[in-house]
């Protein structure tokens, strides 16, 4: 079994990176983007749950769902899965 926090699968959706090891209802390709501002790398979508890095301006988020003002992606550098507010990812 994969573990959540350092591989980027929830129950609807996962990386495709992973679809050889396993079945996810839909499978999103990365967005490589930077972070706008320092973020905190949070374990859900709720911005009280728990922190699970501190993300400076600048580092490497590879982004695969964008839903509802949250990002839900990789961050590259601390090799974490999580949730960041959208506002402080990057646009291409």
């Amino acid at each position: 079994m994969l573990d959540p926090r350092t591989h980027a699968v929830r129950a609807d959706i996962a990386d495709v990176r992973l679809a050889d090891r396993v079945f996810a209802p839909h499978y999103a390709a990365p967005l490589r983007r930077a972070l706008a501002t320092s973020a905190t790398l949070r374990e859900s979508r709720d911005p009280a749950s728990t922190a699970l890095a501190e993300l400076p301006a600048g580092a490497a988020f590879d982004l695969l769902d964008l839903t509802g003002g949250v990002a839900w992606g990789i961050a590259v550098d601390a090799n974490l899965v999580g949730y960041v507010d959208a506002a402080t990812v990057s646009a291409a």
